[in-house]
């Protein structure tokens, strides 16, 4: 009998150890498996681990199981030798992507409440307390190189994009611009058909036409419960970009420099902004535009995702609503199209602090391609 792991602490250790390589024992962790049994585990390589087992974590008898294997994300078997509890492999499809664990967290503007960080500008995000499902999101933003990387196949394969995408001297790590948020989605279509996914995004709301053409007017429908790439929910997004932190303006904490993001300091107008003033040196050039920096130039927050405040604004999948216009508390998806935007996120390098901040929320049409708005991509489990 297989048993898929409830617990997602197990799939986020063995994601968090899967870029180190080690002599020594890091990143140990323990789950529970079937038969009232108990696994610890712990990589020795960048790509295996040592898996033990007992019955009883009172008075543990670890024993070692028969192999150590590539990890990506694991199911426990009890069908391995008595005594043993294999973990099996799946495909390595989420490269590059981390897994956020699954739980509630309280979405939106609650140091509005608080005096000692009151944060009154920010009035469309009135604080709400959501429940998120696990999934994978991009470490880094869609740089060009990836970009032209999936456009290609693309183009080859029947789809068309209204913008052609831009990275600054066209270079293949800088995030991708000017892209609108359909040619966004249909690049998530094509990433996962080249990938071997089943799409996401379609024409039809009984999901058999993937949405390869178009773009202002079209209607698309998303099929969640595909694996495919898409575009993170906002409360998805936010989620991320907290770190697995609580409270704070940005992913590290209640304060920001330009050693921290690409954003345009103005230290006059925010206590919070520690400047220097002007342009970030590591992606202005002398400020001119575009004035991206290179992906991951920052240092990543608690859950290893670069640039979740800064460098440019990122595409969700909802539409925009005011406060939030969702109908559930329970993995929701936004507003309805009634705004006729949809929600961008994370901050942009032409702009000031304010807009970096967890909680802030901006929107455009979505025909809308401009050098400060990019996108990442997620994936469901």
């Amino acid at each position: 009998m297989k048993t898929k792991l409830q617990s997602l602490f197990l799939g986020l250790a063995l994601l968090a150890g899967v870029h180190r390589t080690t002599a020594q024992v890091t990143n140990l962790g323990i789950a529970p498996a079937p038969g009232g049994r108990s696994v610890l585990y712990w990589p020795v390589s960048s790509t295996n681990y040592v898996v033990q087992t007992t019955a009883n974590l009172v008075t543990p008898n670890w024993v070692t199981a028969s192999n150590a294997i590539t990890v990506n994300a694991a199911t426990v078997t009890n069908s391995a030798p008595a005594g043993y509890f294999r973990l099996l492999a799946t495909t390595n499809t989420t490269a590059g992507m981390v897994l956020i664990p699954a739980g509630s967290f309280t979405m939106g503007n609650y140091l509005f409440y608080n005096s000692a960080t009151n944060d009154p500008d920010i009035t469309d995000a009135n604080p709400t307390n959501v429940y998120v499902s696990a999934f994978y999101m991009d470490v880094n933003l869609v740089s060009y190189g990836q970009w032209t990387n999936v456009s290609a196949y693309a183009t080859s394969h029947g789809y068309n994009f209204v913008h052609a995408g831009l990275g600054k001297n066209s270079a293949t790590n800088q995030p991708v611009q000017t892209v609108d948020w359909f040619d966004s989605v249909k690049w998530c279509n094509a990433r996962s058909q080249q990938a071997g996914l089943t799409p996401v995004y379609y024409t039809d709301a009984g999901f058999t036409q993937v949405f390869t053409n178009g773009d202002n007017g079209t209607t698309v429908y998303q099929n969640l419960t595909t694996k495919g790439y898409r575009l993170p929910t906002e409360a998805e997004w936010e989620k991320a970009a907290r770190g697995g932190l609580a409270g704070n303006r940005f992913p590290w904490g209640n304060s920001i420099s330009e050693s921290q993001a690409n954003y345009y300091g103005a230290t006059a107008s925010y206590s919070y902004d520690l400047g220097p003033n002007g342009y970030n040196a590591v992606g202005s050039v002398g400020g001119t535009s575009p004035a991206t920096s290179p992906v991951g130039s920052f240092a990543p927050n608690g859950y290893g995702l670069y640039d979740m405040a800064g460098n440019v604004f990122e595409w969700c999948g909802d539409w925009y609503g005011t406060p939030y216009g969702q109908p559930t508390t329970n993995n929701p998806t936004g507003a309805g199209p009634g705004s006729g935007y949809r929600v961008l996120r994370g901050g942009v390098w032409s702009d000031d602090a304010g807009l970096s901040r967890c909680t802030y929320r901006s929107n455009n049409d979505p025909s809308n391609a401009s050098l400060n708005i990019g996108f990442r991509c997620v994936r469901g489990l």
